[in-house]
């Protein structure tokens, strides 16, 4: 028996076409579940959608913004439709802007406050609205398994991206929160967890962590220095929290963060 399976599990991946959430959805596809994938553009949900039924597995494209309840009650209802059920929830949506991180040679008094509130519902609000749709048809099948994307940063908050930061440290409180009251009204057959990545090397990133000939900034210089096993992250380091998490080897886990970087946050830099 393989613990770690989700065939015959139905999957929503939110922020689905993201470069972690991407490859969250293949790492669920592999593992045997049918996976909607649910994003802002369509064109590049339908391309990876694409990907995946051309592999033979079961894949359905989403479009909707995670911050629009409406889109989002009208994703569930296709997905019931189509999947009949709802197994896990991956509440991948998330990001920064610039406006709330402060800038070299900036101080907190230049963030710009209106930046730092579409931060907190990006990463906040665009777990809690999905988690209230397409929660509520785990509720009713009593059984569900919800994990949400946080990071390194909401545990040792980081210089500069103080909008993120503060944003991902909700995150992890709302799992919390949400993993005791889905358990204690509904039974231990739904649980919350998150997933904290350390520092994974991508394109909305490279520019800040490397220099233009490849070689580390000093940003990516003290990451590196900080982190005991001395590399970014790939995403398929991320393939065994996932799945222990959504699969039968997590069932009596719930109100976990699990951190996934290379031990940074073990390190007191002595």
């Amino acid at each position: 028996m393989n613990l770690f399976s989700l065939k015959g599990k139905v999957a929503i991946v939110t922020g689905g076409t993201g470069a972690l959430g991407q490859h969250m959805v293949k790492t669920l596809v592999h593992a045997g579940a049918k996976v909607a994938v649910l994003g802002r553009r369509m064109e590049q949900v339908e391309e990876l959608v694409a990907e995946i039924q051309a592999q033979g597995a079961e894949a359905l494209a989403l479009c909707a913004d995670v911050l629009d309840r409406k889109a989002l009650e009208l994703a569930k209802e296709e997905v019931l439709r189509h999947f009949h059920k709802i197994d896990v929830l991956i509440n991948a949506a998330g990001g920064n802007l610039a406006g709330a991180t402060i800038g070299v040679g900036q101080s907190f008094f230049d963030l710009k406050t209106e930046d730092f509130r579409k931060v907190l519902d990006l990463n906040l609000m665009g777990t809690v609205l999905p988690t209230q749709v397409f929660a509520e048809a785990m509720v009713q099948q009593k059984s569900g398994v919800i994990v949400n994307l946080s990071s390194v940063a909401a545990h040792l908050p980081l210089t500069r991206v103080v909008g993120y930061a503060a944003s991902k440290a909700a995150v992890d409180n709302f799992t919390r929160y949400m993993a005791v009251e889905l358990a204690m009204k509904y039974g231990e057959g739904l649980r919350v967890n998150a997933i904290a990545p350390g520092f994974f090397l991508g394109e909305q990133n490279r520019s800040l962590l490397t220099n233009a000939d490849g070689s580390l900034s000093d940003r990516g210089y003290q990451i590196i220095a900080h982190t005991p096993m001395k590399r970014f992250g790939n995403p398929n380091d991320l393939d065994g929290a996932l799945l222990f998490l959504c699969s039968d080897a997590g069932r009596f886990v719930t109100g976990t963060v699990v951190y996934v970087d290379g031990g940074f946050t073990a390190y007191s830099g002595v």
